[in-house]
């Protein structure tokens, strides 16, 4: 067993980030805006804030400046996407531009609003996941623009803006609840015609781990910059609650983390996987501290926690850390037409030191570190 408190694995992981990876779009295939730094760069945050170490936050600044030049303007950026995965790495702007005052970065900034203004909704206001899969709600989009929207509209919009953005977690819970587990399904097709959908009630087929702790991360985020005294804040606490009440009756109790497909955990195929156990710990470990759960949530967070370090992490004979055991990606549809069954979900490839898992790892372990 590894003795999770003596250790400073955020510290550790990110150290290993930047010595493997410089820059992190550096030698990616057909390089683009991917909201995977995003997720890295927001572990890096909490690092550099709790170390005062100016090599993080350097290391954030050159990873957006290798994207936004001097107009603000965002390298292999397109509004017309229409891609709510492309907000995500807007965080780290804000957080760049309240840092330096560069305004570059505030253009840059207001280009990521400007697209959640004219972005496609469902019906009822939630925002599509993309412009390529309309009329879908997927789980993921909530972490990849909520944060975002919301510490925008705290720093620079009206309050009344809150109330849209409250609306995309409350719509989008209501529209994928299994109401016999309360587990979230992956997504939502409104139109019910796509084939991944039950054609009855719009769901996906399967409960994916990863997008479960999207979420969760998404609404304790989104939760930190909700004003106290906002109509929606008490059903969004009540939320995150139940979502992590049902995610804790899916937990494995041997090894204390999360399967691949949450609710088939003896499935022959299915496995214990990384991403989707650090963000579920981040969203526990940084409710407690926050306030969001009652403190006794913190003996769970510690049981979790070491469970991610002895299932899932290695250290090299360089004295590198690994994060085994990510799923790479999963999906619903598109040119590949993946169908969201269990046979999908474990067919996806399973890799090392994927960057949405370490990121989450980083921001998992930070949060720890700051409740141990």
């Amino acid at each position: 067993m590894v003795e999770t408190k003596t250790l400073n694995w955020s510290q550790r992981m990110i150290d290993s980030v930047i010595v493997r990876r410089p820059l992190l779009c550096e030698g990616v295939v057909n390089d683009k805006w991917s909201y995977d730094y995003g997720v890295v760069l927001k572990g890096t945050e909490l690092v550099w804030r709790k170390t005062g170490d100016q090599k993080y936050f350097d290391y954030m600044k050159k990873n957006m400046d290798a994207f936004v030049n001097e107009e603000g303007d965002i390298r292999a950026y397109n509004i017309e996407h229409f891609n709510i995965d492309h907000i995500n790495n807007g965080k780290i702007l804000l957080t760049l531009f309240k840092e330096t005052g560069e305004t570059k970065y505030k253009k840059a900034i207001d280009h990521l609003r400007k697209q959640l203004q004219l972005h496609p909704r469902t019906s009822e206001g939630v925002f599509w996941h993309k412009k390529v899969y309309p009329h879908q709600i997927w789980l993921d989009g909530l972490y990849m623009g909520s944060p975002f929207y919301a510490e925008y509209v705290k720093e620079f919009g009206q309050l009344e803006e809150f109330d849209d953005i409250t609306k995309q977690f409350l719509l989008c819970a209501k529209n994928t609840k299994d109401h016999k587990t309360g587990l979230l399904f992956h997504a939502f097709d409104e139109k019910r015609i796509q084939s991944w959908c039950n054609p009855e009630t719009g769901h996906s087929k399967n409960f994916w781990g990863r997008s479960m702790g999207w979420f969760v991360m998404g609404l304790v985020d989104t939760l930190t910059f909700l004003p106290e005294n906002h109509k929606d804040r008490g059903a969004l606490l009540v939320l995150l609650t139940d979502v992590l009440l049902a995610l804790k009756n899916v937990q494995d109790k041997e090894s204390g983390v999360w399967y691949q497909v949450l609710d088939k955990g003896d499935r022959k195929g299915n496995y214990l996987e990384a991403s989707a156990s650090c963000m579920i710990l981040y969203a526990i470990a940084k409710g407690v501290k926050q306030g969001y759960l009652p403190k006794g949530w913190g003996e769970l967070a510690h049981q979790v926690y070491e469970g991610i370090i002895n299932e899932f992490i290695t250290e090299t004979s360089e004295g590198l850390v690994n994060l085994n055991k990510n799923c790479q990606v999963a999906g619903l549809g598109g040119p590949d037409k993946r169908d969201g069954t269990f046979e999908y979900y474990i067919s996806e490839p399973i890799i090392t030191n994927d960057l949405k898992g370490i990121g989450a790892f980083i921001l998992a372990a930070a949060e720890m570190e700051s409740i141990q």
